[in-house]
């Protein structure tokens, strides 16, 4: 499996698009923080980039690194090796290859501006790990949509309908709801909402990093009660583990039941 993740690693560094996406992250962190000297405030709009951004990077690069590397996948499916550590190793790869990319090109700037000796470093580190976290899960579904759909063409357009329902419809639906049954006693039915989604848990757990969840209003105060603990912190991230885990353990399923 270490083999064949050095592969997919190498091959992704060879590529100019992961270089693409080091560039605009440097650029971006170098203009944040010239036009801005507050990195508090510069946070806040990567995170608004970051949120969206890395989810669709993720998938458009698990996705085409799926098809791009099918026929040398089949090659690889002819030697003994088993089914899960060639898939697992290049996941890794992809996934550890665009986290590097993020770590790199976002720390570089910050720390060139005096990220150790600012108080804002927790809140950069725990922006950077929401990151890592998005690349992990959207490689996954993605890498789980292209084991389940031969077609190119379907597979990319069901990898953008799921970045876009869980980035933008999602968000839709869940406000719907909570002006339909305002009536109602709401909150475990927000909290539970947002951990089905791991683009609006991932915003939620920056915001309180950043204790701006008075923005929220009244749901900022019920995510604040549960998320602003401890436990809620640690379910916080389990929950995350599980949004990597399961997509994980359904692409070895899916790998070895596969006929290719």
């Amino acid at each position: 499996m270490f083999k064949i993740l050095k592969y997919s690693v190498y091959d992704l560094l060879r590529s100019r698009w992961s270089y693409v996406y080091f560039v605009f992250y440097l650029m971006l962190g170098f203009v944040l923080l010239f036009l801005n000297n507050d990195m508090n405030k510069a946070i806040i709009t990567l995170m608004n980039i970051i949120i969206v951004l890395t989810p669709l990077i993720g998938t458009i690069f698990g996705v085409m690194y799926y098809y791009q590397s099918k026929e040398f996948t089949e090659l690889l499916l002819a030697q003994p090796i088993k089914r899960s550590k060639i898939f697992m190793g290049q996941y890794l790869g992809i996934s550890l290859s665009l986290t590097l990319s993020l770590v790199l090109g976002l720390g570089i700037p910050f720390m060139a501006y005096g990220l150790f000796k600012s108080s804002a470093i927790f809140d950069f580190s725990l922006l950077l790990l929401v990151g890592a976290f998005l690349n992990f899960i959207f490689v996954a579904l993605s890498y789980n949509i292209s084991l389940s759909t031969e077609n190119k063409i379907k597979g990319f357009g069901y990898a953008i309908l799921m970045w876009l329902f869980l980035a933008v419809i999602y968000d839709g639906l869940f406000l719907i709801s909570l002006v339909l049954f305002n009536e109602y006693p709401l909150d475990k039915f927000s909290l539970a909402a947002t951990m089905f989604n791991p683009i609006d848990l991932s915003r939620i757990l920056i915001l309180l990093k950043l204790d701006i969840s008075a923005l929220l209003g009244y749901t900022g105060a019920v995510f604040k009660n549960f998320f602003g603990t401890g436990l809620g912190m640690l379910s916080s991230i389990s929950i995350l583990f599980l949004w990597v885990f399961i997509p994980v353990w359904n692409i070895i399923r899916k790998a070895n039941k596969k006929d290719f």
